[in-house]
């Protein structure tokens, strides 16, 4: 009898620590620990913490940095972020920023690219046979834009590292973080960085490029901790737009229901585009505190939603959907959706302003892109070529997936952005109807 006893004792406490395990909060370096716990006060861009790392590019240094941002609704946050900047005297007019917007990583506090241990690299994609993590990380062209002289910045986006939840896919937010990125860089003397700069992004990242283009009243914000920063051009990979595959709609109740139900449908055909579109419920909800996630989910389904993201990254975030649901993973939606007006108005305020942008935009896209889908770039394109934009939309050669285009599009952006630091002539590239 004592021994069995013993033995429910010696089940019961390690079945506890497991599941305290199973529950505890994911681990993230030192850096990032005291950033958490700081609050965000200070001016947009603000550094307030930093450490110089190392680089193997050649002729480079490198830093962390957690600066002030704030979200879609103006609530201030904090970002972290990655710097690549040359060594040596900067220019008199400064070197000019080029933002990295990345894609998606995950939203737990452990998924900002600047956390891994060598990050300050040319980018790694998790997907590609090269790839060597279990997430994709570093600065596309990072070697070719410190040779040409400029400072590249990515940030990590709020909630990927500096504390609170992050607002996956709300694309306002992001747009903002990557913008005061800009202005981060700019405070910093020893980065040498200037005013002239060029925001380049792909997948979440290409959707936060397209938004920060039409976002011309917070780039011209006063009093931040680097003001009268100038965006020269945008350069999307594959960007996705909610917002523009309903221009000039008025929301109602049956075209918010069809909205919610079309989506949920484009994004559950497999258990890797149902984490995307999960997560995409969990960052709205996180910004817009209104939504319940048993809106569109079981009440099963929401806590097991909850417990993944506030946990793992996407590509465990989908292995443990996978894992767990299997072929039923659809299972964990509702079978009629609720709150649906509300739910379409967040989407819609996250999403790209249908403003003209501030500066020419060029979208890169491949024809075997099933993750975002090539029509949103098309429809961008053809809203805001009406708006007066110079928006091109470069079809990549062969039969490029979404993982492979950053490094098929490379080639065709560089010279694109040289042309736009230099400040040279372009021609509308919007088609001629």
């Amino acid at each position: 009898m004592k021994q069995i006893l013993c033995k429910v004792v010696a089940i019961s406490i390690g079945f506890s620590l497991y599941a305290a395990v199973s529950h505890a909060e994911p681990s993230i370096p030192p850096f990032y620990q005291a950033v958490s716990k700081m609050t965000p006060e200070g001016k947009l861009g603000q550094v307030i913490k930093k450490e110089q790392i190392p680089t193997p590019i050649s002729g480079a240094q490198a830093w962390r940095i957690a600066y002030i941002s704030s979200d879609v609704s103006d609530r201030k946050t904090i970002s972290t972020a990655l710097i690549v900047a040359p060594i040596g005297k900067a220019p008199a007019k400064g070197r000019p920023v080029m933002a990295w917007a990345h894609g998606t990583t995950g939203t737990a506090q452990n998924c900002g690219p600047s956390q891994l241990t060598n990050p300050a690299v040319p980018l790694n994609e998790y997907f590609l046979l090269n790839g060597n993590s279990w997430t994709d990380y570093g600065l596309p062209s990072v070697e070719a834009f410190i040779k040409e002289g400029y400072v590249v910045v990515g940030t990590d986006y709020q909630g990927q590292g500096g504390g609170g939840k992050h607002q996956y896919a709300v694309a306002i937010t992001q747009a903002k973080d990557t913008i005061d990125s800009i202005r981060a860089v700019g405070s910093m003397p020893e980065t040498g960085a200037g005013k002239k700069a060029i925001i380049y992004g792909w997948s979440q990242g290409g959707g936060t490029t397209i938004a920060a283009a039409s976002m011309p009243d917070y780039v011209s914000k006063k009093g931040t901790a680097f003001d009268d920063i100038q965006p020269v051009g945008f350069v999307a990979l594959a960007p996705y737009d909610v917002a523009v595959t309903m221009p000039g709609t008025r929301l109602d109740q049956a075209i918010s229901e069809k909205m919610i139900s079309e989506l949920t449908a484009s994004f559950s055909d497999n258990v890797f585009n149902f984490a995307h579109f999960s997560m995409t419920l969990w960052g709205t909800q996180a910004a817009f505190p209104n939504l319940q996630l048993t809106d569109l989910l079981s009440d099963d389904g929401a806590k097991a939603i909850d417990t993944i993201y506030s946990n793992k990254c996407i590509h465990a975030s989908a292995d443990t959907l996978n894992y767990a649901y299997g072929s039923e993973y659809k299972n964990l939606l509702k079978p009629q959706a609720q709150n649906t007006l509300a739910w379409a108005q967040a989407f819609l305020r996250g999403s790209v302003n249908p403003v003209k942008p501030l500066a020419p935009v060029v979208i890169y896209w491949g024809t075997k892109d099933t993750v975002v889908p090539p029509v949103m770039g098309e429809l961008y394109q053809k809203q805001m070529c009406k708006l007066g934009g110079n928006i091109d939309r470069v079809q990549l050669p062969g039969e490029q997936t979404h993982f492979s285009t950053p490094g098929t599009a490379a080639p065709l952006y560089l010279p694109w952005v040289k042309d736009r630091i230099a400040g040279k002539t372009l021609a509308n590239a919007c088609p001629q109807n």
